[in-house]
């Protein structure tokens, strides 16, 4: 089995051209062997009827010298016959077997007939003229050797295909060793990739299936960087979501252990604990969800309910959170029904309007409308808050991204909210975006169509 594709690329090329120079060859030979035949005996029969008219013209010992004098013999081997038994031979041999004539194809020019004699499918072996000497029949047979034959036509077009094949060999070694060069980079950049290396350079410049393949991988290298900064980021802000309430449950759990505690200091020591357990228990679940969300294919529950009717049923519940820190919920919200799951989507206005809450001053406003077309429904949900910054627009959607380090303490949070209302959205066939207002703040823009797809759309991405 050879594994070398430069090694494959060779050796198809040269079965190729062999196996199609041979059959090409073949094929030739057998569809011109008519025309092959008659333009070998032009010249046989022309010499034929030249000896001919030297003997019908001349004494016969005259003719008989003028004949062995010609240069012509070196080309062509003669015999004439009186009888079948009885011949003069013209002509050097050449070492190669004479070939005979036999006692009927002498009778049958002797006769008056011209005899053709094929012994080699393509080549004219020898051919019998009938003419008269003294007024008597003679027959000649003539036969070609040397040069003459249409074998040294046939040697040198297998001369030329050999010559032709190691050249063209030559060509497709050189051109194949380009040809795989840009595969051996791919392959190297491979396993750059896979030692954590994601700076690939390789030639984009280049046209065709190689270039767009070179394209398409420096595209997966960047998204591999990306995926690699993700996986750092997760553990970054895993490590701090974890430690950081770990680490208030072990000190306080070290501090219930004084005796000279009162009950309200110990009371308030295990609330703390109570609610970093609460916590981690959060976090916990929203991770459980995002990768269930992730590996469902496409929606398990679906039902016809009002869209309107459960954003207002979230706004109500989230209600002591934006009462306590006064800020307004401006609600425009006609009436519009939509096919989904009702559940997956009352998590997406609770993250969405939950972090609007989260972010936005005392005081602030938060305005959430539903506008329905033919074909959907978008809703709005914008806030006062401190906004995203426009290159954390996308990444904001990504698992455990914070578009600003230095706020992850004062907000809480772990970034997956907002990844579960992107898979969600996606699930349902929709789109989810984040911008900013007119007057500063966060607009988050989801379009839902009204039936969902029965496979999940990638369109939020």
């Amino acid at each position: 089995m050879i594994r070398s594709l430069y090694t494959r690329i060779v050796v198809i090329f040269l079965v190729s051209v062999v196996v199609g120079t041979l059959l090409s060859f073949f094929m030739v030979t057998w569809a011109f062997r008519e025309q092959l035949n008659d333009n070998l005996q032009i010249p046989l029969i022309q010499f034929g009827e030249d000896v001919a008219r030297v003997y019908e013209t001349l004494p016969p010992e005259e003719a008989e010298r003028y004949v062995r004098g010609m240069h012509q013999l070196n080309s062509y081997r003669i015999r004439i016959y009186e009888t079948p038994e009885r011949y003069e031979n013209y002509g050097t041999p050449d070492g190669r077997p004479v070939v005979e004539a036999t006692e009927e194809q002498v009778r049958r020019v002797l006769a008056g007939e011209t005899v053709r004699v094929n012994s080699r499918g393509v080549t004219i072996e020898l051919i019998g003229i009938p003419f008269k000497q003294g007024g008597e029949d003679r027959a000649m047979f003539i036969e070609p050797v040397g040069s003459s034959s249409v074998w040294f036509v046939a040697k040198w077009l297998l001369n030329f295909a050999l010559y032709a094949l190691l050249s063209g060999s030559l060509v497709i070694v050189i051109a194949s060793f380009f040809l795989i060069r840009p595969i051996k980079q791919m392959t190297q950049a491979t396993k750059d990739i896979a030692g954590g290396d994601f700076d690939v350079r390789l030639d984009t410049r280049q046209k065709g299936e190689l270039g767009a393949l070179a394209r398409s991988f420096v595209e997966m290298s960047q998204d591999l960087r990306r995926l690699e900064e993700m996986r750092r980021d997760f553990v970054s802000n895993v490590s701090h979501e974890v430690q950081s309430p770990l680490t208030s449950i072990s000190g306080y759990a070290l501090a219930l252990k004084q005796r000279n505690l009162t009950e309200e200091q110990r009371d308030r020591y295990l609330d703390i604990i109570a609610d970093e357990a609460k916590r981690i228990s959060r976090m916990s679940d929203s991770l459980l969800k995002l990768s269930q969300l992730e590996s469902q294919p496409q929606l398990r529950k679906r039902s016809e309910f009002g869209l309107d009717e459960q954003i207002r049923r979230v706004v109500i519940a989230l209600e002591p959170q934006w009462s306590a820190k006064q800020i307004r919920v401006e609600l425009d919200l006609p009436e519009a029904r939509l096919t989904g799951d009702p559940d997956q989507l009352g998590q997406v206005w609770t993250n969405i309007v939950g972090n609007a809450i989260k972010f936005s001053p005392d005081g602030g406003e938060i305005a959430i409308a539903l506008t329905p077309d033919e074909r959907g429904v978008r809703v709005t949900i914008a806030d006062q808050g401190i906004g995203i910054a426009p290159e954390d627009r996308e990444r904001v959607f990504e698992r455990f991204f914070k578009a600003d380090r230095s706020r992850s303490r004062k907000y809480e949070g772990s970034g997956l909210g907002l990844s579960i209302v992107r898979q969600i959205v996606s699930l349902h066939g929709g789109r989810v975006t984040a911008g900013s207002g007119p007057d500063g703040g966060t607009v988050f823009t989801v379009t839902l169509p009204r039936i969902p797809p029965e496979l999940p759309s990638k369109s939020s991405k």
